[in-house]
């Protein structure tokens, strides 16, 4: 698929490799960047992506993921694939979410991401504040995606790659608009779901869940930190 010609809007928000070349000055040797999505679907996975970039080859037009329009994203998807040295996808189940919580399966998300990488990251620069790998190598950043161009390649390859999933999950789950919500709160997702109650990929410990119609599937509530339940 060719990338178009960038539209005006974007064309002054490209992100940089500051951040990873100052650690690569420093002697950091393998920088990845991570990025997640799906964190606030109300179905499928909680997606993380991480990215590894060369040193030396460039690439143009990848931005932010959230700034791009899903035609766009899936354009560049195979260019950033095969210009990065490395790169992985590492999912959380909508099962895995209800069972860990949201910030567990984020850490197992991003422990899968790295782990597909096949090589050892050193330091990480994640986007926004919290530190979802947890293990002293992470550097966070406000608006990452904008900054770094590892974490920019990331949220991209994440994005279109939990996209695809949920388009096919769609085919699954026609009555949902998955193909169009991808997961995501929307009226027509909460019509859909007043109406027909939830399926077998929807997160169902939300709290969102306490007022639909429930046919044939169990609920699930947490206990407290002491287990979980299927009601």
């Amino acid at each position: 698929m060719t990338v178009r010609q960038l539209r005006k809007a974007l064309k002054k928000s490209a992100p940089g490799l500051r951040h990873e070349k100052a650690l690569w000055d420093a002697g950091v040797d393998i920088v990845a960047g991570m990025d997640e999505v799906g964190k606030g679907a109300w179905a499928g996975p909680l997606t993380v992506g991480a990215a590894i970039v060369p040193k030396e080859r460039r690439i143009y037009k990848v931005r932010d993921s959230k700034l791009l329009t899903e035609t766009e994203r899936e354009a560049m998807f195979d260019r950033i694939a095969e210009w990065c040295d490395a790169w992985s996808v590492g999912h959380a189940s909508h099962r895995e979410c209800d069972e860990l919580g949201m910030s567990a399966a984020q850490k197992l998300a991003a422990r899968r991401a790295l782990d597909g990488l096949g090589v050892p990251v050193e330091r990480v620069l994640l986007d926004g504040k919290w530190d979802f790998v947890g293990d002293g190598r992470s550097q966070t950043m406000v608006r990452g995606e904008r900054e770094s161009l590892s974490i920019a390649a990331a949220s991209i390859l994440a994005k279109v790659m939990r996209d695809r999933m949920m388009r096919e999950l769609d085919e699954q789950f026609p009555e949902y608009w998955l193909d169009e919500n991808k997961g995501y709160p929307c009226h027509r997702h909460r019509s859909a779901l007043q109406a027909v109650g939830p399926s077998t990929v929807h997160r169902r410990s939300w709290a969102y869940m306490d007022s639909l119609a429930w046919r044939g599937l169990e609920r699930f509530i947490p206990d407290d930190g002491q287990g979980t339940l299927f009601v």
